[in-house]
């Protein structure tokens, strides 16, 4: 049980639908090209298409601009594009295509270090969370090097506005040295558009899964006694990083 309260904490207990929690994904400090720009040793296990543009340095930062319309609707397709492809793709390895209906969803496999129950539109979710973020780094990798984070986690101070990064690193030596509790409160928005530095970002995107898929789409709210208690995703990420974030659903695409 404990192992399991650690994983949720270092994965963000992100939701996939409303208040769910979600699937761990290798947590992006930052997109690959940074990480070759800052070590060249990275470069080496890059694609060579990307390894080009990650090793031209800074020049890369400075060629990014302000995303305009055209910018903004290509990444927006990309998004929907993904999120179709992760529901399309799970729905077919895990059930021969076809859509789930409300039972399915709603069926229990097991319950969370917290007692809750863990259903089957949690473990779909978690799944076609990994596929959509894959389906993001291989697309943005070239149509925005150097440009966007995934599943970034932040630091946010409610009484100052101070917001940090905070490294994977970081949060597993806090959960082995018993700080866990470090971690509540930290927020990690799947996709994170900025201009090479994740403190400064245009826009922010998470996925969401819902199952049924008839089902609206809709920010997780904070329960009690939560540092957010009673404030959505939607409205913390608002407020922390000064953009106004969106949903990003199979079939409708981004939207907030």
């Amino acid at each position: 049980m404990a192992a399991l309260l650690g994983w949720l904490l270092l994965c963000g207990c992100q939701s996939a639908g409303s208040g769910q929690p979600r699937r761990e994904y290798r947590q992006a400090l930052d997109s690959g090209t940074n990480a070759c720009r800052t070590n060249p040793a990275y470069c080496a296990v890059m694609p060579t298409r990307i390894r080009a543009t990650a090793q031209a340095g800074a020049s890369v930062a400075e060629a990014l601009k302000v995303m305009d319309a055209a910018a903004r609707g290509r990444l927006h397709d990309i998004l929907k594009k993904c999120a179709n492809l992760a529901n399309e793709e799970v729905n077919l390895r895990l059930l021969d295509g076809k859509t789930p209906t409300a039972q399915q969803c709603e069926e229990q496999v097991g319950t969370d270090a917290a007692g809750k129950p863990i259903t089957r539109a949690m473990q779909w979710g978690q799944e076609k969370h990994v596929v959509a973020l894959r389906c993001v780094q291989e697309h943005l990798s070239v149509e925005r090097p150097g440009g966007f984070s995934l599943e970034q986690r932040y630091g946010y101070d409610l009484k100052t506005g101070a917001l940090r990064l905070i490294t994977r690193a970081q949060a597993e030596a806090w959960l082995r040295s018993g700080q866990a509790g470090q971690l509540l409160g930290t927020l990690i928005p799947d996709v994170v558009i900025h201009l090479g530095e994740p403190l400064e970002p245009e826009a922010a995107f998470d996925f969401k899964f819902p199952c049924p898929i008839s089902n609206p789409a809709s920010w997780r709210r904070y329960p009690r006694n939560h540092p957010y208690e009673g404030k959505t995703q939607g409205q913390m990420y608002e407020q922390a990083l000064g953009v106004r974030p969106w949903l990003v659903v199979p079939i409708h695409g981004a939207f907030q």
